[in-house]
């Protein structure tokens, strides 16, 4: 799981690399045709991996629920997003990737119940759960690329 686990590291580091170059106000604007920003979609990332991994398996989340809620699925940005909640995301999308293998690794995911994604994809396990997280990410990752070139 290591390899699945830095698949998403990597390109979480990269994003943020990235993004460098960009005002906290172009992060928080939501592009004409969107209902979201590229702020949300860093954070949405970090709430889905949680939900997919830790709640699903009835297991706490390794965030505060204020957070996950304003990140989770069908959620949308409801304020402006400052600095300090940009470096929680930013240290989120580390840390919380180091919690899961270390959990993995501890084998705390033996009550994992069997559901299908709303993109069709069936996930039995801990192990299914993880190798889908890197296509979810892709996608949200691709939002944020399409919507720096509109803020």
């Amino acid at each position: 799981m290591a390899k699945q686990i830095d698949i998403m590291r990597q390109p979480r580091m990269k994003i943020l690399e990235t993004l460098q170059a960009f005002s906290l106000d172009q992060l928080n604007t939501i592009p004409a045709g969107f209902n979201n920003n590229i702020l949300w979609n860093l954070g949405h990332m970090v709430a889905a991996q949680q939900g997919v991994c830790y709640k699903r398996a009835g297991l706490p989340v390794h965030v505060s629920d204020s957070f996950f809620n304003a990140y989770k699925p069908d959620s949308k940005p409801e304020g402006y997003i400052g600095q300090e909640q940009f470096d929680e995301i930013k240290s989120l999308l580390e840390n919380t990737l180091v919690q899961l293998e270390q959990d993995y690794q501890a084998g705390i995911f033996t009550n994992y119940p069997a559901w299908t994604t709303r993109y069709g994809v069936q996930i039995a396990s801990i192990e299914d759960a993880i190798a889908f997280l890197p296509f979810h990410e892709g996608l949200h990752i691709g939002y944020i690329m399409g919507m720096r070139k509109l803020v």
